[in-house]
């Protein structure tokens, strides 16, 4: 009786230990994804953030998802092939977001600002848009970003 007591809750500690790596390795920043600066042009002058760039379905559908912190000069970027209604959630997102949706030129075409954390409310661009930049609750107000600015960054050269 004694040895199955001891057996389970070796069993259980195994589980624990396995999901405790699982979160760590979720809540890292992917090691594969390619990161760039781009350049915001706001009221308050030129903002340089450095961008996760999502490549792949699966580097999409993770986003920042288990993140725990997210600095006012980083985020990810998600962009799209052509112009479409684009829609984000939070699921699993443990941090507020400002969700800025960008026109295929690089205009700011909307912003939604503080995104509630672990909602699974749809927060659509309201438009067509190639581009969604994920960045940290407030940052885009703390830089002045607002529709109309110019987001530069090589997937909107030439569009």
């Amino acid at each position: 009786m004694a040895y199955m007591r001891v057996k389970q809750r070796f069993a259980l500690a195994q589980r624990a230990a396995l999901l405790m790596v699982a979160a760590s390795i979720l809540a890292s920043p992917a090691l594969s994804m390619r990161r760039e600066n781009m350049t915001l042009h706001t009221a308050r002058g030129a903002q340089v953030v450095s961008v996760e760039i999502t490549e792949t379905v699966e580097e999409k559908a993770k986003g920042l998802m288990f993140r725990t912190k997210l600095a006012d000069n980083e985020g990810m970027l998600f962009s799209y092939d052509r112009p479409q209604e684009i829609t984000m959630w939070m699921r699993n997102t443990l941090i507020p977001l400002d969700m800025v949706f960008i026109r295929p030129n690089g205009v700011v075409h909307r912003i939604e600002a503080w995104t509630r954390p672990l909602s699974e409310a749809i927060v659509a661009s309201q438009g067509d848009v190639t581009a969604c930049l994920e960045l940290a609750g407030g940052a885009a107000e703390r830089m002045g970003l607002r529709p109309g600015d110019r987001i530069e960054h090589p997937i909107f050269a030439g569009k």
